[in-house]
């Protein structure tokens, strides 16, 4: 593992071993990362490189455009994804696959929570990546789901992941409550699309078993196989 700053990000690098491995993109709130690509190892069956960014501005750079605070104390989401996007796709990717031997086959884009709405996002803003993994997304952001029904892609994804905890929207908070059900209505969008398309149902609420949520949610990206 190979660890370089980016516009004040930290890039950890886990390249592959063979030429032709895809190569997956995890941003990250905390630094359950090392965690994440240890039980990915045991997950996937096939060679690949992992690409973690942690020291997000989390409410910023993740989110699309700007909403006030969800509930007492919290703080606003202030939009700055296109932003943090720029970032990724031209400055941390070309670093960060140099460090790869050989070619990339395709690029997938994972994240949880906010990171999980941003991977969403990424596919109306860029073309890089070709694989989706949402885990726990936080779809319920406001006009998102109406985003994508007036938006295209900038291009057809392979595969898109979906989960969300069970309990998850046993909340009061107006914003929140919805999730499971947006969740369910975007997975099903992107169906009539024909994009080929999962979704998950796990045990608990958004804070259970992130680790293992999203190793399992990167793993279905990596090992699916595509016929065209």
């Amino acid at each position: 593992m190979t660890q370089f700053i980016a516009g004040g990000k930290t890039v950890s690098v886990y390249p592959g071993a063979e030429d032709g491995s895809p190569v997956v993109y995890f941003n990250t709130f905390g630094n359950d990362w090392e965690e994440v690509y240890r039980k990915l190892r045991k997950e996937s069956h096939r060679d690949f490189s992992f690409v973690a960014i942690s020291g997000l501005q989390w409410n910023h750079d993740m989110t699309p455009w700007e909403i006030p605070p969800i509930s007492k104390g919290d703080t606003p989401c202030t939009g700055g994804a296109n932003q943090y996007l720029e970032l990724l796709t031209t400055t941390i990717m070309p670093k960060a696959e140099s460090m790869i031997p050989g070619q990339i086959s395709w690029r997938g884009l994972a994240g949880y929570s906010l990171a999980g709405l941003f991977a969403v996002y990424s596919m109306y803003q860029t073309d890089a990546f070709s694989r989706i993994a949402s885990v726990s997304g936080s779809l319920w952001f406001p006009g998102f789901y109406e985003y994508i029904q007036s938006n295209h892609e900038k291009r057809k994804p392979d595969c898109i992941y979906f989960s969300i905890g069970d309990r998850e929207c046993r909340t009061r908070n107006p914003f929140l409550k919805p999730v499971q059900e947006r969740t369910e209505a975007i997975h099903a969008f992107y169906m009539q699309e024909g994009i080929d398309t999962e979704f998950q149902l796990n045990p608990g609420n958004h804070f259970q078993d992130e680790v293992r949520r999203t190793a399992k949610g990167i793993a279905w990206i990596l090992n699916r196989q595509i016929f065209r």
